[in-house]
């Protein structure tokens, strides 16, 4: 069953050029993929190729005014409750603690204050936070700020989680613990869950499937099944990890290398979020 589908999905930006001149800058186009109920699936593709601009669009933060998204067969107008995003900057808010972070999204729903006590703890313990829920954001390293942004996007029960590049200011180590945990808690929530990433290995060893994108405009080339056994543990070393490795590779290699006019194209997307960019 189809979580999300997404239709012919186009986005355009009109940027300035000098004086009052503007051209018209393609980000994605004709995007068409479908999220399976429980799924994780996860996106990757060159720098510029368009992969958060398409996570904004199913956050609802960006709109989508060529195509169109649908979550549960119900047309997706805007931000809601149902979907969760976890960002690379964490977003926390420094002045709350990390209990306080956690139950931010259950204020909003008006949560009484003890039922949101009991929820946090539930999460705060599944990140493996126990013992820092009256820690503040300064006290934490950066891997336990990204598991209590992970709680608290888990925390008011959203059916979806958007990810854009959620690991990849943490070291290496700290990387694959996260990882690890990360498909602990989806396999203990269920969650259906959109990954972006520019690292293929972390695509691989996470995914159910990788859907593979062309630069610009942002296209999805091909979708690849991961039929790698769960749990996944020790699985890098594995020689059908570095097959389906390699064909990820080969797919962001092939007829996509950044060339002089992609690179202006990418000049056009550094314009959008300058204060000259007309949307």
């Amino acid at each position: 069953m189809d979580k999300i589908i997404i239709k012919n999905v186009d986005r355009v930006y009109r940027v300035k050029r000098g004086g009052n001149r503007t051209k018209e800058f393609t980000a994605i186009k004709g995007v068409n993929l479908n999220v399976k109920k429980g799924e994780f699936l996860t996106i990757v593709g060159p720098s510029g190729c368009g992969k958060s601009t398409l996570l904004d669009m199913l956050a609802g933060l960006a709109p989508v005014k060529s195509g169109e998204i649908f979550i549960d067969g119900k047309l997706m107008v805007g931000p809601d409750l149902d979907r969760g995003i976890i960002l690379q900057g964490y977003a926390l808010f420094p002045w709350r603690s990390v209990r306080q972070n956690v139950e931010l999204g259950l204020e909003i729903k008006c949560v009484p204050k003890k039922e949101r006590a009991a929820i946090s703890d539930k999460y705060i313990n599944l990140v493996g936070l126990q013992g820092f829920a009256d820690r503040f954001p300064y006290e934490l390293s950066g891997g336990m700020k990204q598991r209590v942004a992970i709680a608290r996007a888990l925390a008011y029960d959203p059916e979806v989680l958007l990810m854009d590049e959620p690991f990849a200011a943490v070291d290496a180590q700290t990387r694959e613990t996260l990882q690890d945990e990360l498909l602990l808690i989806w396999e203990k929530t269920g969650k259906t869950i959109v990954f972006v990433t520019h690292s293929i290995d972390e695509a691989v060893f996470l995914s159910d499937r990788v859907a593979v994108m062309t630069i610009n405009p942002g296209r999805i080339k091909e979708v690849v099944s991961i039929p790698l056994p769960r749990p996944r543990h020790g699985i890098r070393t594995s020689a059908e990890f570095n097959r389906i490795r390699h064909q990820v590779w080969k797919l962001l290699q092939n007829g996509d290398t950044v060339n002089e006019k992609s690179y202006a194209g990418c000049q056009d997307i550094a314009e959008v979020i300058f204060p000259s960019a007309v949307l």
